[in-house]
């Protein structure tokens, strides 16, 4: 029995939307070089997250169904669109459509990231109450590996404990130290701040770019999606 294409990730549909958006109106016949590119683009996604393909995993034919799909959210098209889709592509389209330019520099860092030779890190490990970001999987999961690069936390450590003396969060101000003494001393978790769709393959992530934040901030930041920035969690405390 032929196994079936698994759902269509985040991911995939943010390149797919950002290709039909680049073409619209005038899309690629299924039989043209650009769909074929853009199924064996997806095809390599899927196997940089470690996921099986098949000769008919996002083929040609199932691509160019996925973007006649999206036409039927879009208000230009005269036509009805393809209209058995999936839930996510709605999701997508109302998060991305009235915004190319961002939704082309997400496309663009999930290129880069899967047509490099650097493993994608492994799944996240994030709480129970928490949500994957909007930006799928590839940039999610890069998203969080930074947060864990401990050579520059540990720089960021020194740098702030030689300028205020203390660890203190970013957001509300939490001191662990102060907190349960000798147990909390050097001890307090870490965001980094920069946008995912400004993460390049092969960037250095600098010091600056990390946010000192105490557990509770750091859950806030991550709990729902879109995922907030340290002033938006600063902004949920001052309400």
């Amino acid at each position: 029995m032929a196994t079936r294409n698994p759902k269509w990730s985040r991911d995939e549909l943010i390149v797919t939307l950002d290709f039909y958006l680049q073409h619209n109106p005038s899309i690629p016949d299924k039989r043209s070089s650009q769909i074929s590119e853009l199924s064996d683009f997806l095809n390599r996604l899927q196997m940089k997250l470690g996921g099986e393909t098949g000769d008919k995993f996002r083929n040609p034919n199932g691509v160019y169904m996925k973007l006649m799909n999206f036409r039927r959210f879009d208000p230009s098209y005269e036509g009805k669109g393809l209209e058995r889709g999936g839930k996510d592509e709605g999701v997508v389209w109302n998060l991305y459509s009235s915004n190319p330019r961002e939704l082309c520099e997400l496309a663009d860092s999930i290129k880069s990231l899967v047509l490099s030779g650097d493993p994608v890190p492994p799944i996240a490990n994030m709480g129970d109450d928490e949500e994957e970001g909007e930006e799928g999987q590839i940039l999610t999961r890069t998203h969080r590996y930074r947060e864990r690069n401990t050579k520059l936390v540990a720089r960021k450590k020194r740098r702030v404990l030689r300028d205020k003396g203390k660890l203190s969060c970013e957001v509300c101000g939490f001191d662990f130290s102060a907190a349960y003494g000798e147990r909390g001393d050097g001890f307090i978790e870490y965001h980094h701040t920069k946008p995912v769709a400004e993460l390049k393959n092969g960037e250095t992530t600098k010091i600056n770019d990390l946010a000192l934040v105490c557990s509770n901030c750091h859950r806030m930041i991550h709990r729902r999606k879109p995922w907030l920035s340290v002033e938006g969690v600063k902004d949920l405390l001052c309400k």
